[in-house]
């Protein structure tokens, strides 16, 4: 009997977890503390992945956050979190998701920490980022990628 091929078991695995970056600034500030809160929240998120060394990445998940208080900036704050992750074991289908929505995952609730300990220690009232969907936003991310390449027809 010939011996069947097994496909290499599926390892994830932590191996550190960091804050990469962090930044705060108050551009108005003493004056937007004695003027009318009126927020209004410009929120984006971004992720990077780096290969380390064979099954070793670092993804980092970046938040940016602009808050504006009727015309002036109260604050902007800036939250890079980062993570070394082990992946082996996983198609070239599957890293795609593992690395693009499953470690951002992991590393939001440390981000979103960070953010609202930054925006209270700035002293403004507190702010508590919504859950995110990464697994929604990778799809929509492949959705936009698969748009912008140029099909074979257009080429020609």
């Amino acid at each position: 009997m010939a011996e069947e091929q097994q496909a290499p078991e599926k390892q994830f695995s932590i191996q550190k977890i960091y804050t990469k970056d962090l930044s705060f600034e108050t551009p108005s500030s003493p004056k937007i503390f004695t003027e009318k809160w009126e927020p209004t929240v410009d929120l984006n998120l971004s992720s990077q992945i780096l290969p380390l060394e064979q099954s070793l990445y670092e993804v980092a998940l970046t938040i940016t956050i602009t808050v504006k208080s009727i015309e002036s900036t109260a604050y902007l704050v800036e939250v890079s979190q980062a993570g070394i992750f082990t992946l082996s074991g996983f198609s070239e289908e599957e890293m795609g998701p593992m690395l693009g929505s499953f470690c951002p995952n992991i590393l939001f609730p440390y981000a979103r920490e960070a953010v609202s300990d930054l925006v209270n220690k700035g002293g403004f009232p507190q702010l508590l980022l919504a859950p995110v969907n990464f697994d929604a936003l990778y799809a929509q991310q492949l959705q936009y990628a698969k748009q912008q390449v140029p099909s074979s027809d257009a080429i020609n």
